[in-house]
């Protein structure tokens, strides 16, 4: 499966960006979905996670309440709302794409992965 991710940009503490990831080659339905993202310097790092059948959803205790995770397996697409964004949300997101049965936090269980779209909250 390829992935796309798409929707980062500057936006000001306090704002909102919904970021997506489209995927290709394969249904979306066959795959747990996250999101991590990787700021400079730093290891990459999960975000948010969703299961195959969008019932069960794990987040970083950092974003909780924050941000959301949600899918759309009709049009293979994983989106990532980020609301109330604050400077230490600045990094690089990525998608990926697992297997396997849970929504892991672990980067090492997640088979295939987006090119990264780059998120930037200025204070």
């Amino acid at each position: 499966v390829q992935l796309q991710a798409s929707g980062g940009g500057l936006v000001q503490a306090g704002g909102s960006l919904r970021l997506s990831c489209a995927a290709s080659g394969r249904t979306l339905s066959s795959y747990v979905m996250g999101w991590f993202r990787q700021a400079p310097g730093k290891e990459r790092e999960f975000v948010a996670a969703i299961s195959w059948s969008d019932s069960v959803t794990n987040y970083a205790d950092s974003v909780k309440g924050r941000l959301a995770i949600s899918r759309d397996n009709a049009r293979n697409i994983v989106y990532l709302q980020m609301n109330s964004l604050k400077p230490e949300d600045t990094a690089v997101y990525y998608c990926g794409a697992s297997i396997r049965f849970g929504p892991d936090s672990d980067t090492r269980k997640y088979d295939y992965w987006g090119q990264g779209t780059q998120v930037t909250v200025s204070s």
